[in-house]
């Protein structure tokens, strides 16, 4: 292997080709800038092109804080970047968007094992590393889309809540009409407290779609916000419809249902409750659901154009192509989500991709990393595969009989931070 081509300067991109030049490998970075996409507005490689906030930085307490430590020990030039730039957050790990997307810019730029190519792509390379991120557009769109026939217009979504912040005193199991075993949990509502949480979702702030995006808005994923514009009762006869559901000898005024997101049931997903609003809002709105009044959020709702692969039909956990192992696809075109997910898989490919040249049997992180939890998802068959980001409902052997929260993922994170480190040394020293 000469030289590894690499297709996309975000932050899959970014930290591919950084990790590769760092271990010897030659590397061509092609990226279409200084030219922009209507999302983007800078020259620099690594733009955030929404957010500055990179979410948790709690190892202990976060699954996304949890998968930062463990690209740290990878030797993640994003986490560097984001260490040089962070700005006072709380608990969070927020940075100045400008010195972050520069000081990746100028370790790739300054690299001696790195070439840069700065054009627009037509055409899939016959091995490398594909990261041109949810936007991808253009000649290049055209070429996945005719080779693997499984992409998806990705433009919004619902909240994901952690089961054990249910509060089960105030929701109740079964299916519409009893026609199933009780697989969904049920969160109803008097007509004050419905009313009152419709009001405030009319008055919650949303974010603000760039003008490439306003037309994007489909009937079948219409926002929660926007639907509810409609009229006070449009709700209750949509996604919080109390018919066929009965709590407390009755039925109730208004119900949410929580569908399960995994196997374990660790996850639920806000059933009907795509969303535009703010973060922060969503968590203030939907915690007026007295169900959901101390819900802890795995993933907020996002709307916006977003092109993803059908990954499990497309792609290995090693993020190689099914039938072609010499490419490899990375950030948020795989199915992952988030601006610390992205960076994490196009890490993670420049670690497969360096096994490869090695000569080595392919290696995925074990599971019970956040990497390698992620790593499996994008590669499981799933008939309703959306992109997801970090969390613990997708982590195998969550310590489950382990009743104090706090100690169960202090174990997950040590576990995971051990096998993280032993898989790096597979690679690097193996």
């Amino acid at each position: 292997m000469n030289e590894v081509t690499i297709i996309g300067a975000g932050l899959a991109g970014s930290e591919a080709a950084y990790f590769l030049a760092e271990h010897g490998l030659k590397v061509v970075l092609v990226d279409m800038k200084p030219k922009l996409t209507p999302a983007h507005a800078s020259d620099k490689f690594c733009e955030l092109v929404c957010s500055n906030s990179l979410k948790s930085d709690d190892i202990y307490g976060n699954a996304c804080g949890l998968l930062k430590e463990e690209m740290r020990i990878l030797g993640s030039l994003t986490m560097a970047a984001a260490g040089r730039s962070r700005v006072p957050a709380g608990g969070a790990l927020a940075v100045d968007r400008e010195k972050f997307s520069s000081y990746v810019d100028e370790h790739l730029r300054s690299h001696p094992n790195i070439r840069i190519v700065s054009e627009e792509v037509g055409d899939l390379p016959a091995s490398g590393i594909v990261a041109t991120g949810p936007l991808t557009q253009g000649k290049l769109f055209e070429a996945i889309a005719a080779k693997f026939g499984c992409l998806h217009f990705f433009d919004a979504s619902a909240p994901i809540v952690s089961a054990e912040s249910i509060d089960m005193e105030k929701a109740f199991a079964q299916d519409r009409y009893d026609r199933g075993p009780g697989d969904y949990l049920n969160c109803p509502m008097t007509k004050e407290e419905y009313e009152n949480f419709v009001t405030e979702l009319l008055s919650a702030e949303r974010t603000i779609l760039h003008d490439f995006e306003k037309n994007d808005v489909f009937e079948g994923c219409m926002p929660l916000e926007v639907m509810a514009a409609r009229g006070m009762d449009t709700l209750r006869f949509g996604p919080f419809k109390p018919v066929g559901l009965t709590w407390e000898g009755r039925r109730p005024y208004a119900a949410l249902q929580l569908r399960r997101e995994n196997e374990e049931g660790t996850s639920y997903g806000l059933v009907g409750c795509q969303t535009n609003l703010r973060f922060g809002e969503q968590k203030r709105v939907f915690s007026l659901i007295p169900a959901l009044k101390n819900a802890e959020f795995e993933r907020y709702g996002v709307m916006h154009r977003n092109t993803y692969l059908e990954a499990p039909k497309c792609l290995n956990a090693d993020f190689s192509v099914k039938g072609n192992p010499g490419l490899f696809f990375a950030g948020q075109i795989t199915g992952v989500e988030g601006y610390v997910e992205s960076a994490a898989s196009g890490l993670i490919a420049g670690y497969h991709v360096l096994n490869r040249a090695l000569g080595k049997p392919s290696l995925v992180p074990p599971a019970s990393t956040v990497i390698g939890a992620l790593s499996r998802y994008i590669a499981t068959e799933n008939k309703d595969f959306q992109p997801m980001n970090a969390n613990y409902g997708i982590l195998e052997g969550g310590y489950e009989g382990i009743r104090d929260k706090k100690e169960r993922r202090r174990l997950i994170a040590e576990r995971a931070l051990y096998e993280i480190g032993n898989f790096r040394r597979q690679i690097l020293e193996g």
